[in-house]
């Protein structure tokens, strides 16, 4: 297993993965950057893309990911990949698509569990209320990576 550290608009992320897939994407209070001369061959193309991403020229990611977890946080982050750029979605109605509006909590969860952050877009899901509400890498990071993908948002009418 490859790592690399580099340096986004919201801190520092740590990817790790092999020749074959990437296996995490996560936000750390680190200081420790990689030299990009020092990329490993395995994590550059998710390197280049998330700077793509940040740069914003990329909308979305065309990478082999392979998060560990179980089959139902699998299901889960399968279906966060099908959030639109620039869209978002509630915990409800994930649920909801999931089949099951009971599972909202367990779909929550596994949400918060995700493991490739930014490519699996947890931070496109929102309160039923339409407000953020919790993100493994900080709240003020799911608001700027919302803001980032919808830099004008529609404004509603009172």
């Amino acid at each position: 297993m490859k790592r690399v550290f580099i340096q986004s608009p919201i801190g520092v992320l740590e990817l790790k993965g092999n020749a074959e897939r990437l296996t995490s994407v996560l936000f750390k209070d680190a200081e420790t950057v990689t030299n990009p001369k020092k990329i490993p061959n395995e994590l550059i193309d998710a390197v280049v893309q998330l700077q793509e991403y940040f740069d914003g020229e990329r909308k979305k990611f065309n990478l082999k990911l392979s998060p560990e977890g179980t089959d139902f946080q699998k299901r889960v982050w399968q279906q966060l990949q099908e959030i639109p750029f620039g869209k978002t979605m509630s915990y409800q109605q994930m649920a909801n698509q999931l089949g099951n509006p009971k599972v909202i909590r367990a779909a929550a969860s596994a949400n918060g569990k995700n493991p490739i952050s930014i490519i699996i877009p947890c931070h496109r899901v929102i309160g039923s209320d339409g407000l953020l509400t919790g993100y493994a890498g900080g709240l003020h990071r799911k608001k700027w990576l919302l803001e980032h993908e919808n830099p004008s948002p529609q404004q509603t009418l009172f």
